[in-house]
């Protein structure tokens, strides 16, 4: 009778408890869109209403239309998730502060719940929370989910995302009824998506497991028969060739969720991770797949069907509506944003004849656009500025996209470097320059040389210099010459013997320059770098290091990496004639910078 009695309250409390046997539940799933809302690339052959024509892939007009056929045939049996960085990749992701573009598109192409992701925050916490307000000003949103986040409640600077979270706007967890199914959804960013969101501080994130037990536990108390984790942590194979990474960890040691949603690290899985009976999918970046997962409710738990990766690609009609809806961005781009330096959102500004890669989680010591993004960085600054550069640097972490064959726009030379913003209205970081001693320089170098090992995006492309490297050598001792190009066209060898005092300037974008202050905590505290001005003072404001790029223009008018690259290709010669630069072909191989004795082909 006593059971009874619970059974009957539980019904009355929790009605989706005693769904029917046999309930299907579709998620739809997509992660790392980065602002993807046209597909790619080059964006001039994107035609998503037309099929069968282009040979791009991605966008959100077609992934409107996946959605929409899904709902059409089960209205009530479809969940529609995305696990985070869905800003910041193209030139979309400026005007989303005024008015939340970008999520209530989402609302209206279907997504049910969006979790942050590191690249969120890359203008800080009180970016994203007025992207938020903005967004439900002007309409409906998604919900967004942010999980383990922790709050400084002695620094202002994440007040208003907090506030967020008081007025029910943000949440780290929800609950939805699908099919007649009660599901818990929670959210959390992993360990290695917070380091690389300096720019979150003062907000900080706690540790994955114990905040994923305290919300399986809460979840399952209000009655959830399913739990969800939507992840901004990752999977990734290991050096054995097997699987792991955050999110494997998570589904091992943490009893109760049902499926994890995987999001950062940009992996394509064709079929679900299973870790201890738990399946993690993920569906590669920028919106080239959606993950389609059926599941069945039977013996009061969830069952995997089937799984499978939808190609986002011209083979799909894609939704007008979502189409017009992008357009009328894209022409807020172009009035807002590139109108105002005389470009517009489709104009040629450039081709190439081969393809231009940096891929992160490939081959990227051989790539052939790190090399290319570096000169155009040195060329730009010494052409726009009376100081110049002796030596420009960019880091893998920061090239986002490669270089297709065909016509480039404006918007798929920002695809490439799109992160970052600094003091104006144009979107990316700014370039920043400091000033070394030789030694101070060959110090760096040697460092920089080891740290990608234990994070790839550290691996750093350089111009204007060359370097003879022992990889053999001890601490110090593996960099044996460095050797200049000199603005007059003469080579400069550097003494790093720490007797010769001249300075050598160092360019980078403002946040890969801070790379120099990470160069104690790396080298174990036996390397001190002090960046200088010109002047050789201590460099403490980054913010100082920005180089002004117009003399005659109040205020510091800030050059932008993107900017840099589009004019270095710009200056290029047309080789076929048709009024249209060509990219180089001596950027067809790959370019690098340190050699070792004996074996210096291809180097510069």
């Amino acid at each position: 009778m006593k059971k009874t009695l619970f059974a009957l309250i539980l019904a009355i409390s929790f009605p989706g408890l005693y769904c029917q046997e046999g309930v299907r539940l579709v998620i739809l799933h997509t992660n790392d869109l980065h602002s993807h809302l046209n597909g790619w690339s080059p964006e001039t052959d994107y035609s998503p209403l037309v099929t069968n024509n282009d040979a791009t892939t991605g966008g959100f007009s077609r992934i409107a239309a996946v959605i929409k056929s899904e709902k059409e045939r089960d209205p009530e049996g479809i969940l529609v998730l995305d696990a985070g960085d869905f800003l910041m990749g193209t030139l979309f992701q400026s005007i989303e502060q005024e008015n939340g573009f970008q999520l209530r598109l989402m609302k209206k192409m279907g997504y049910d719940f969006v979790g942050l992701g590191n690249h969120e925050f890359d203008a800080g916490p009180g970016r994203i929370a007025g992207i938020i307000i903005n967004a439900a000003k002007e309409g409906e949103m998604p919900g967004i989910l942010l999980g383990n986040a922790v709050f400084d409640p002695g620094k202002p600077g994440d007040d208003s995302l907090e506030k967020l979270f008081t007025d029910g706007l943000v949440a780290p967890k929800a609950i939805i009824t699908r099919a007649g199914i009660r599901i818990g959804i929670f959210h959390l960013i992993g360990k290695d998506a917070a380091g690389v969101a300096p720019l979150a501080a003062p907000l900080t994130f706690s540790g994955q497991i114990p905040f994923a037990e305290r919300m399986v536990n809460e979840l399952r108390k209000e009655g959830c028969q399913a739990v969800i984790c939507i992840s901004h942590s990752g999977v990734s194979k290991m050096k054995d060739g097997t699987w792991g990474g955050e999110d494997y960890e998570l589904a091992k040691k943490v009893k109760g969720i049902d499926l994890i949603i995987s999001g950062h690290t940009h992996t394509r899985l064709d079929k679900p991770l299973i870790s201890n009976g738990v399946p993690i999918v993920q569906a590669g970046e920028y919106g080239q797949f959606v993950g389609r997962l059926e599941m069945t409710w039977s013996g009061g738990k969830l069952h995997m069907v089937s799984y499978r990766l939808i190609a986002i690609n011209d083979s799909i009609a894609g939704d007008q509506e979502t189409d017009k809806l992008v357009r009328t961005g894209q022409e807020e781009v172009t009035r807002e944003i590139l109108a105002p330096l005389r470009l517009s959102y489709t104009e040629a500004v450039g081709e190439s004849g081969f393809p231009l890669e940096c891929n992160e989680q490939g081959d990227f010591k051989s790539s052939n656009l790190g090399p290319m993004v570096a000169d155009a960085i040195r060329y730009s600054v010494n052409r726009h500025s009376s100081e110049g550069t002796d030596i420009a640097m960019v880091a893998v972490g920061v090239i986002r996209d490669r270089i297709v064959p065909g016509i480039l726009s404006p918007a798929d030379v920002f695809r490439v470097m799109p992160l970052g913003s600094g003091g104006d209205n144009i979107p990316g970081y700014p370039l920043a320059r400091l000033y070394l001693t030789g030694r101070e320089l060959r110090n760096v170098l040697e460092v920089l040389q080891v740290a990608y090992k234990s994070a790839p995006s550290n691996y750093c492309f350089y111009s204007g210099l060359r370097a003879e490297f022992n990889p053999g050598g001890g601490m110090l001792r593996k960099i044996k010459k460095i050797e200049i190009s000199g603005r007059d066209g003469n080579p400069v060898i550097v003494d790093f013997s720490g007797k010769d005092k001249r300075l050598y300037s160092v360019t980078a974008n403002s946040y890969m320059l801070k790379f120099i202050g990470i160069i104690k905590k790396k080298s174990f505290g036996l390397i001190r770098v002090v960046p200088k001005d010109v002047n050789g003072r201590p460099v403490k404001d980054m913010s100082a290091a920005v180089i002004h790029f117009d003399a005659g223009a109040e205020g510091v008018q800030e050059g932008k990496e993107w900017l840099a690259l589009m004019e270095y290709i710009r200056s290029m010669k047309d080789a076929d004639n048709d009024g249209i630069s060509d990219v180089d072909l001596k950027y067809s191989v790959p370019q690098q910078t340190f050699y070792t004795p004996g074996n210096q082909e291809k180097r510069r």
